[in-house]
């Protein structure tokens, strides 16, 4: 055996299997004991705390809530999905006008904090009635749902098409020459060719971001919308119960779990022609 083969065999050997409790380790099940400890925890206390009288008075309140919560996230991640197009398409436009618009909106909206743009929307276009109502406008702005809606449509329509556009620039340059060469114009080449293979990229990140906005429509809380955790700082104002929030946190981490895990099955679905 040559001394080149020799050399390639050594590069090629796996390397040695981790003995002993390395630091990574330790601290690994240190994390894992102690969140098993916590959740421990919130069961017995919730068993040895649980308070029927509680549970049957405000349980119909939190449903409601939860009713609220999931509009406001359903509707709000549609009309940023929609908005998101044309952003999209001005962030990749050679025209340098719409870019730089396109970039502004998102550097703006990533930028600053929901709440301030909650804020923006609720408090300073509702300083704006007279000029609202002289264009028709006053009635959806002088309903804060409809405020909450309006912002968080705007804050995600910039981070979808931040995605979109990632996504769409991972696709490799010659499966658009491939596509041309087919004879198939722009719009086709985009519509069967790119953005299917877009879409698995793009998958988590749109996953990670309903994420985000599932947890951060607590936030509309504040402007009077009795959404989950609405009615949660209701509850607790009138009784004083703590598992009025422990009771939110459950419900929240189980929306965010089922979520978690529907992403994951879909994402296994569309991506069964690459696995090996």
């Amino acid at each position: 055996m040559s001394v080149v083969t020799r050399a390639a065999v050594d590069i090629e050997k796996p390397p040695p299997r981790a003995r002993g409790w390395p630091r990574a380790r330790i601290v690994g099940y240190a994390l894992v004991g102690f969140w098993i400890l916590f959740g421990i925890g919130i069961a017995v206390y919730l068993v040895y705390a649980w308070n029927g009288e509680f549970f049957a008075r405000y349980a119909p309140a939190y449903l409601q809530g939860l009713g609220t919560t999931l509009a406001l996230v359903a509707i709000s991640m549609v009309l940023g999905a929609l908005f998101s197009l044309p952003v999209t398409y001005a962030r990749m436009s050679k025209n340098r006008y719409l870019s730089v618009l396109a970039y502004c909106y998102v550097y703006f909206f990533r930028g600053t904090p929901l709440l301030v743009q909650v804020y923006l929307v609720y408090y300073g276009l509702g300083s704006f009635r007279v000029q609202l109502e002289s264009v028709g406008l006053w009635w959806f702005f002088r309903d804060a749902f409809n405020c909450g809606v309006f912002a968080f449509a705007l804050n995600t329509a910039a981070y979808q098409a931040e995605i979109l556009r990632g996504a769409i620039e991972s696709v490799p340059r010659g499966q658009w020459e491939g596509a041309a060469s087919l004879g198939l114009h722009k719009l086709q080449t985009l519509r069967k060719v790119i953005l299917p293979q877009a879409f698995i990229v793009a998958l988590r990140p749109y996953g990670n971001e309903l994420v985000l906005m599932i947890k951060a429509s607590a936030i509309v809380a504040i402007i009077t919308v009795y959404d989950l955790m609405g009615n949660a700082k209701l509850a607790y104002a009138k009784s004083f119960d703590f598992q009025a929030y422990v009771w939110v946190a459950i419900v929240y981490l189980v929306m965010v779990e089922i979520l978690r895990h529907g992403v994951e099955w879909i994402e296994r679905r569309i991506t069964i022609h690459l696995m090996r």
